[in-house]
C-alpha cells in the first residue's frame, strides 16, 4: 500500500453506521460513493458556472480550480470537514468595480483579468493568515468581532449589493438593435427561468430538490431556445449558436491567466476576505450541528485551506473560492457527511475543466436565463442574511443591533465607495468595515453605560 493511500485510509473509517448518518470520516459503499460525488457536481454546477461568466472569467478554468481548491481544502482539514469550494459571489461587485467589467456585455472575456487574479490572490493571503491566526489562539475573537447581527448583515449585503447585475442580465436588446420589446421578453424568459427554479426546489421529487439551479438553468435555455431560434423572436446575432460548440475540441488545457497586481485593484478586492470568513464559519457551525461532531478544531484549518485554495485560483485565471451552501443542502438531505465524496466531486471537476467542448457549451447560456438564476441566488444570499439573525436570536429591540445592521444594509445596497488617492472601498467592503466598526463602537459605550447606572443609582 502506498503512503497516500495508507493517508487517505488512516482518516477513514471504512465502516457505515446503522442511525442512517454517514459522519465526515466514514464512507458509503464504493459505488454510492461515486454517485453521490457526482451529485455534489450538480449541485455546485450552477452557481459555479454563473460567478466566472458574469465577472468574464473563463468557466472551465473556473470549474478546474473548484476541483483543485476542493482537494486542498480537504487535506487542510485533514478529511474531518466535508466541503466543495465553488466560485464566491463575494467578488462580483468588486471585480466589476476594479477592473470596469459590465456584466451586462455577456460573452465577451474581461480584458482586465490578470488585474483582478491579483487582488483575489492578496485576498486569500489574508484569508489564510487569519487562519493560522485561529490555528494559533482559537477562533473565539472571530465570535467578538464579527457576532450574528454583523455576520447577518454582510451576507445580506453580498445579495443586495449584486441585484443590479441580476436585473440588467435580463435584457437581450442593445443600440445595436433598438426594439425595446427585446428587453421585455429578456424580461419574461429571465423571470420563467427563476420560476422554474423555484418549482423544482418546492415541488420536485426529493431527490432532484437539490439542484434547483441546474434544473431552472436547463429549463430556461429551452425557453430561450424556442422562442429565440425555433419562433425567431429575437435576432440572429442573440440566438444560440453551437458553431463554437462543435469546433471546440473535446481534450485540451484550461486557459490560464497570469495574475498583475495592481493597488486599486487590491485595495477593492482584499476586504472580501472577511466576508469569506464570516461565510466560512457559519458553514463550518453548520456542518457541525448536522453531523454532532465538535469541528471547532477545525475552523482554523478550514480558513486556511479556503484561502490557500483562492490563491492557487488566482494565480491561474480562476476565481476566488468559497465552502458552497449548494452542498451543504445536498448532505442535510442525504445525510451522508462523509468528505471522501468530495475527493470525488474534485476529480470529476477537473477532468471537467480538461473539456473545452464542454466550456464553450457552457458559454451558450443566454444572458437572460443567468438573469433568471441570478435572481434566486442572490436573493437567497441577502435572506441567508436574514436566516443568520433569525437562527442565531439577535434582539433588534436592542438599538446597537438595529442601528449596525441598518447602516450596513444602506451602504451596501447603495454601493458606497470610499476613494482615496489609489486606495478605492466599494460598496460591500464600506458596509462590512462599517458594521464591525459600528457595532464596537456601540457595543463599548452602551457597555459602559450599563455599568455605570446600577453606580449612579
Amino acid at each position: 500500500m502506498s503512503a497516500a493511500a495508507a493517508y487517505v485510509r488512516g482518516m477513514f473509517q471504512w465502516t457505515v453506521k446503522r442511525d442512517g448518518i454517514i459522519a465526515p470520516d466514514e464512507r458509503p459503499p464504493a459505488g454510492q460513493s461515486v454517485a453521490l460525488g457526482i451529485q455534489h457536481i450538480f449541485a455546485m454546477f450552477g452557481a459555479t458556472v454563473l460567478g466566472p461568466l458574469l465577472m468574464g472569467f473563463d468557466p472551465n478554468t473556473a470549474i478546474f480550480f473548484s476541483g483543485i481548491g476542493t482537494l486542498i481544502f480537504f487535506v487542510c482539514v485533514r478529511g474531518r470537514v466535508p466541503s466543495y469550494l465553488g466560485s464566491s459571489f463575494a467578488f462580483i461587485a468588486v471585480v466589476g468595480t476594479a477592473t470596469g467589467y459590465a456584466p451586462a456585455f455577456f460573452g465577451q472575456a474581461n480584458p482586465n483579468l490578470s488585474t483582478a487574479l491579483g487582488g483575489i490572490i492578496i485576498c486569500g493571503a489574508i484569508y489564510a493568515a487569519i487562519g493560522l491566526i485561529v490555528m494559533a489562539v482559537g477562533y473565539r475573537w472571530i465570535e467578538f468581532i464579527m457576532p450574528p447581527v454583523v455576520t447577518g448583515s454582510i451576507v445580506a449585503v453580498i445579495g443586495l449589493n449584486l441585484a443590479p447585475v441580476a436585473i440588467n442580465d435580463l435584457k437581450i436588446n442593445t443600440p445595436a438593435f433598438n426594439n425595446p420589446n427585446l428587453d421585455t421578453l429578456g424580461i419574461v424568459i429571465g423571470l420563467l427561468t427563476a420560476l422554474a427554479v423555484a418549482a423544482v426546489a418546492v415541488y420536485a421529487p426529493r431527490i432532484l430538490r437539490p439542484l434547483p439551479i441546474l434544473i431552472g438553468g436547463i429549463i430556461g435555455y429551452l425557453i430561450y431556445f424556442v422562442l429565440g431560434n425555433l419562433m425567431n423572436l429575437v435576432p440572429a446575432a442573440k440566438q444560440i449558436s453551437f458553431d463554437a460548440v462543435w469546433h471546440a475540441s473535446w481534450i485540451g488545457l484550461p486557459h490560464f491567466t497570469a495574475p498583475t497586481f495592481d493597488g486599486r485593484a487590491i485595495s477593492l478586492i482584499a476586504p472580501v476576505a472577511i466576508v469569506l470568513v464570516a461565510e466560512n464559519l457559519g458553514h463550518v457551525k453548520a456542518v457541525a450541528g448536522m453531523t454532532k461532531r465538535d469541528l471547532d478544531p477545525f475552523i482554523g484549518r478550514a480558513f486556511l485551506g479556503d484561502g490557500l485554495a483562492t490563491m492557487v485560483s488566482g494565480s491561474g485565471g480562476g476565481t476566488g473560492v468559497t465552502t458552497y451552501a449548494e452542498n451543504i443542502g445536498v448532505m442535510a438531505v442525504t445525510k451522508i457527511y462523509s468528505s471522501l465524496i468530495f475527493v470525488i466531486a474534485a476529480l470529476v471537476a477537473l477532468t471537467m475543466g480538461f473539456c473545452p467542448k464542454f466550456g464553450a457549451l457552457i458559454s451558450t447560456i443566454p444572458t437572460p436565463v443567468l438573469g433568471g438564476l441570478a435572481i434566486i441566488l442572490f436573493g437567497l444570499i441577502a435572506a441567508t442574511g436574514g436566516r443568520i439573525w433569525v437562527e442565531n436570536k439577535v434582539d433588534f429591540s436592542v438599538n446597537k443591533n438595529l442601528i449596525t445592521a441598518a447602516a450596513a444594509l444602506t451602504m451596501g445596497a447603495g454601493n458606497l465607495t470610499i476613494n482615496w488617492g489609489d486606495f478605492s472601498l466599494g460598496g460591500i467592503g464600506t458596509a462590512c468595515f462599517g458594521a464591525i466598526i459600528l457595532y464596537q463602537v456601540l457595543n463599548a459605550f452602551g457597555r459602559r453605560r450599563d455599568e455605570e447606572a446600577p453606580a449612579a443609582a
